[in-house]
C-alpha cells in the first residue's frame, strides 16, 4: 500500500521565532488526527533545520531539507552535503524543485549526480519534476515529463525505488494561483504510474507514492487527493500556515 504524504516546502520563509512558532502550531493542530496511514512532512531553511528537528522530536512531524548538494565535502562555498544534514537527523531531501532548475541552474544531469549522492548515503529523496506553460501548450507536457524523470531517475535498479517519493508539479501552478484541474492532476499522474512499469514493472510502479505539487489548498485539496494516483501534496503558501496545513492533511 502506497503511503499518503502531505509535505510542506516552506521555501526562504520564517526566521528562527517563526519557525518554533509554526511548529508550534503545528504540532497542536494535527494532534487529535488519525495520522497511522499518512506522513506529515514540514522543510524549513537550511539555518533553522537542527531547531526544527528538536522541536519536532517526538511528535509525527518528519523535518526534511530544501536541497543538498552533491559532493561530500569541498570548495562549494555556500553548500551543504548529506554528512551535515545527517548529523542532524536530517533523513530525507527534496530534489529538482523547479525553482532549483530555473533560477539556479539544476540540469538533469547534476539532478542525477544529486540523486545518486542521496542513496549512496541512505537519504531519501522527494524527486520533482515537471513541465512548463509552453510544454502543456504546445502538448509536449507528456514528453517533457518522462524525459526528466529517464534523465534523473531511470538509471536506477528497482531497489533504489524504496527511497524516492515522486512530486509532479506543473510549473505553471506554482505560485500562479492556477491549479491543474483534479482531472489533470490524475491524467498526469496516471501516465507516470504507466512509465514506471513500463520501466520497472508493476509492483514498484503501484508503490512509489507520486505527490501533487501545485498551489494545493484546503479548497481543492480534497478533490485532487481523491484521485487514485495523487498520494498527497507537495505545499508551498498554504504550507506556511498551521490551519491551512491542517485542513489539507485532513483532506487525505
Amino acid at each position: 500500500m502506497r503511503q499518503k504524504i502531505v509535505a510542506g516546502n516552506w521555501k526562504m520563509n520564517n526566521d528562527k521565532d517563526e519557525t518554533k512558532q509554526l511548529i508550534k502550531d503545528i504540532k497542536k493542530s494535527i494532534k487529535k488526527l488519525s495520522l497511522k496511514s499518512t506522513r506529515v512532512i514540514v522543510a524549513p531553511t537550511f539555518v533553522n533545520l537542527a531547531l526544527a528537528v528538536k522541536r519536532a522530536d517526538d511528535t509525527k512531524i518528519e523535518v526534511v531539507a530544501q536541497n543538498m548538494h552533491q559532493a561530500k565535502s569541498g570548495a562549494y562555498t555556500g553548500e551543504i552535503s548529506a554528512d551535515m544534514l545527517k548529523s542532524i537527523g536530517i533523513k530525507t531531501v527534496i530534489l529538482g524543485h523547479s525553482e532549483r532548475r530555473s533560477y539556479f541552474g539544476e540540469t538533469d544531469a547534476i539532478l542525477a549526480e544529486k540523486v545518486n549522492a542521496i542513496l549512496e548515503n541512505k537519504l531519501e529523496t522527494i524527486f520533482c519534476f515537471g513541465e512548463l506553460l509552453e510544454d502543456r501548450k504546445s502538448d509536449n507536457h507528456f514528453k517533457v515529463v518522462e524525459s526528466q524523470l529517464t534523465n534523473g531517475l531511470f538509471h536506477l535498479d528497482g531497489a533504489a525505488w524504496k527511497s524516492i517519493v515522486l512530486a509532479y508539479e506543473p510549473v505553471w501552478a506554482i505560485g500562479t494561483g492556477e491549479t491543474a484541474s483534479p482531472e489533470q492532476a490524475q491524467e498526469m499522474h496516471a501516465f507516470i504510474r504507466s512509465i514506471l512499469e513500463k520501466k520497472y514493472g508493476k509492483e514498484i510502479a503501484d508503490n512509489v507514492s507520486i505527490l501533487y505539487g501545485g498551489s494545493v489548498k484546503p479548497g481543492n485539496a480534497e478533490e485532487i487527493f481523491s484521485k487514485p494516483d495523487v498520494d498527497g501534496g507537495l505545499i508551498g503558501g498554504a504550507a506556511l500556515n498551521a490551519d491551512d496545513f491542517t485542513a489539507i492533511i485532513k483532506a487525505i
